[in-house]
């Protein structure tokens, strides 16, 4: 996509957080692109013309073998550049300072910078009530700054923890302003990237416009065909789609029957009703459900549900004449965690979305209207193309659905008691107003029975675990905590509104990336 922005470029050198400085740059209505080191040559830098440039940190060390290092010719674009960790360390290694190895002035998690005089537009905002916080991750330390640079700030164990040569509008600090432990990091790229020039031209009304208009060159006459699964990504990029070629469109809705109560009428209710979208409903739940039967392994169970989604996806496209492309809900994250940081070919879009390996398949051209965008970005462009909110807020529901909150067998009886127990349970937390306090929010069946006494009689049904968790991004979590009050009332409902349910569990741990869900 062709982009009439302002643009600032960051050069990745292998951070973990480099995501990071492109969100909050965004925050700030600048567009930005993360490129790896080794992709960004001087053809690149003529071409992208950033007005400015950010140099991200990394792992290695600058005076290593093959250390990776920006083109020469960024230091000679006249445009301001910042450098983050390993990014100072590059510009002071480029510019003729020195960079020394650990010798105890290694510096990991948090520190304190203290103002070492001299005003620096930069730090407009910091220093008012004496030192500021910092998040530190360095092993090596600039011990020589280069020529036209001074210092502005120092922590103990790194005396230049902010340096500039403001003639050139060179910027550098040590540590890491993106992440949540520097408290002002946001103030800081906010004051780089007003002195840059940019006016925050970066909004999604804007982009609405810019990405109708390219879907429209893209597709021309010919029919795009969009797996629909009503999560947000799917539901942005369909609305967007449909407003740019209207009845060119055709949404496919796979109902696998592992949907939550309710959900598959409120899909199809919502797209039908109030986006008089083309909309096939394939109702296939006894497809799938006779496929999962006697299955209890979770890894068959995603791959069963997997393959059958394709080929049920394949049946009912092949149905829509004259389709050539293939609409998917790809984000800016996935596109960039796809290219290979090693210096190889850039390898293909992750294969995790709903459509698999569908395109080569069908001979199917892609459609990706959300490639350049954050999750946060397309919540805020689903605002702007009208969609409810109840839609727009959803917790991240998985592709597999309920089959796996279900551990071992599913069955239709397991399947309807987990539905209404789950129903309950949000019905609950949308009552009590904690709904967007929390990522995610799903109840399981457990594998088991339990004898228990309800009234004046013994009972042997299931027993529910509960889970909640807050998170940022969803590869980590943290344990939503709920009060004993809310639990009480929560648990009590399920078991007197549900029948087959006599106890419910709630899941107290924290969770390490990878381990949200329950199988």
């Amino acid at each position: 996509m062709t982009h009439p922005h302002q643009r600032l470029l960051i050069i990745d050198f292998g951070s973990q957080v480099t995501q990071l400085i492109a969100r909050r740059l965004r925050e700030l209505n600048v567009y930005c692109e993360i490129h790896p080191f080794n992709r960004v040559d001087q053809a690149f830098l003529t071409e992208f013309a950033p007005q400015a440039v950010i140099l991200s940190g990394g792992p290695a060390s600058v005076y290593a073998e093959g250390a990776p290092m920006p083109p020469a010719g960024v230091f000679d674009l006249g445009v301001p550049i910042l450098g983050i960790c390993y990014g100072q360390q590059v510009m002071m290694h480029c510019l003729g300072g020195k960079v020394e190895g650990g010798h105890g002035t290694a510096e990991f998690g948090r520190a304190f910078v203290t103002p070492a005089g001299g005003d620096l537009p930069l730090l407009e905002g910091w220093f008012q009530a004496g030192n500021e916080q910092v998040w530190m991750s360095h092993g090596d330390h600039v011990s020589k700054l280069a020529a036209g640079f001074e210092v502005y700030g120092t922590s103990p164990n790194a005396p230049f923890a902010i340096t500039a040569d403001q003639a050139r509008r060179f910027f550098a600090v040590q540590f890491h302003p993106e992440v949540h432990h520097t408290p002002k990091g946001a103030k800081l790229y906010e004051n780089f990237v007003r002195l840059a020039g940019f006016t925050g031209d970066w909004t999604m009304a804007g982009y609405r416009e810019q990405a109708i208009a390219a879907i429209r060159e893209q597709v021309g006459d010919k029919q795009v065909i969009c797996a629909l699964s009503g999560g947000v990504d799917s539901s942005v990029t369909a609305i967007l789609i449909h407003e740019a070629i209207g009845p060119q469109l055709t949404c496919v809705f796979v109902d696998h029957g592992l949907l939550r109560k309710n959900e598959a009428e409120q899909v199809v209710a919502m797209f039908r009703d109030n986006y008089n979208l083309n909309l096939i409903h394939a109702n296939e739940s006894d497809l799938f459900l006779g496929a999962l039967e006697g299955v209890s392994d979770p890894e068959i169970k995603r791959k069963t549900i997997g393959r059958l989604f394709i080929d049920v996806f394949q049946k009912y496209a092949n149905e829509i004449e004259g389709a050539e492309f293939l609409a998917q809900g790809t984000l800016y994250p996935d596109v960039i965690e796809s290219v290979s940081f090693s210096g190889g070919p850039s390898v293909t879009i992750k294969s995790h979305h709903n459509v698999g390996g569908l395109p080569e398949k069908m001979g199917l051209k892609l459609v990706e209207p959300l490639r350049e965008l954050f999750k946060d970005e397309v919540r805020a462009l689903g605002r702007e193309l009208g969609l409810p909110a109840s839609f727009i807020g959803r917790h991240p529901f998985p592709g597999p659905g309920l089959a796996i909150r279900c551990p071992g067998e599913i069955t239709r009886e397991k399947l309807a008691i987990l539905q209404e127990a789950d129903a309950v349970y949000i019905d609950q937390i949308r009552k009590h107003g904690l709904y967007d306090e929390i990522w995610q929010a799903f109840a399981a069946i457990l594998p088991m029975k339990t004898v228990g006494v309800m009234g004046d009689g013994r009972t042997y049904d299931y027993a529910v675990a509960l889970r909640a968790v807050t998170s940022v991004d969803g590869m980590t979590a943290d344990v939503y905590p709920f009060s004993h009050e809310f639990m009480g009332e929560t648990m009590t409902r399920i078991i007197n509104e549900v029948k087959g349910v006599n106890r419910v569990f709630y899941d107290l741990t924290s969770k390490p990336p990878g381990t949200i869900e329950l199988e």
